[in-house]
């Protein structure tokens, strides 16, 4: 089964994709490509997608997920783990080949890293919580630590909710503006005290700030493309009991 995976050309030859809803054995609600353990979906199924994901990704790979909670905690894979055992946290680096790191979202985007020179890659989930508490430049930190240099380091922001779709009330919209009043920027007024958050924008604008070579964003908008791309918030809107997960990996070839 072929999927169409998107991809970075900031990344250049590292393998890595984002994952859409087309393709997939999930059947019902979830049909398509859902990726996420934490969906109401046949746990065959599940496995299935995340086998035929990681594959389209990079052939022979072990994938390795977390169990996401939106914090800004970054680990250190060196060897692969067993989907029951999967960490808390949101995101990974590694400089080891043969290693997939996956990251899930559905509307949060996933973000891919990677200092080719060095071989050493990281990937991130960065909901609005993971990126104001600095998900990102934790992710930089723990390359550097593995022998990345920051300058020549590469991320890659994944689809996510776009500002046009995310409506935000005045305690979110003050929230960021008293940590930073710059990041009244992120911000277009909408319908009486809401807002339009610019996530991907914000989280861009943190990688940059922290002094890292590129950042691509991609610019596709998970909620308002409902054959292409699960989203939590769409669902919600809908009043649909559950969602899918799409996924963003990245790895180094053996």
């Amino acid at each position: 089964m072929s999927l169409p995976l998107l991809t970075s050309p900031a990344l250049g030859g590292i393998a890595h994709g984002f994952t859409g809803r087309r393709g997939g054995v999930s059947s019902g609600l979830l049909a398509g490509l859902n990726v996420g353990l934490g969906a109401d979906d046949d746990p065959v199924a599940v496995a299935e997608n995340r086998r035929l994901a990681a594959q389209a990704i990079l052939q022979g790979a072990a994938l390795v997920t977390l169990h996401q909670v939106h914090s800004a905690d970054v680990i250190h894979v060196t060897e692969p783990i067993p989907t029951d055992q999967r960490p808390k946290a949101d995101a990974m680096v590694t400089d080891r080949p043969g290693l997939l790191l996956g990251v899930l979202g559905a509307d949060c985007p996933p973000i891919l890293f990677a200092d080719e020179a060095a071989q050493i890659v990281g990937a991130a989930h960065s909901g609005w919580k993971g990126a104001f508490a600095g998900v990102g430049e934790a992710t930089v930190d723990a390359m550097e630590k593995l022998g990345a240099d920051r300058s020549r380091i590469v991320a890659a922001i994944g689809p996510c909710i776009q500002q046009k779709s995310y409506e935000v009330d005045a305690g979110f919209f003050v929230r960021f503006c008293e940590a930073d009043p710059e990041n009244e920027r992120f911000f277009r007024e909408g319908r009486p005290d809401h807002y339009q958050f610019d996530l991907e924008g914000f989280i861009a604008a943190r990688l940059a700030g922290c002094g890292i070579g590129t950042v691509h964003m991609s610019g596709v908008d998970t909620y308002s493309d409902a054959a292409g791309y699960y989203s939590f918030r769409r669902a919600t809107h809908r009043g649909e009991p559950d969602y899918g997960r799409q996924m963003g990996g990245i790895g180094l070839r053996p």
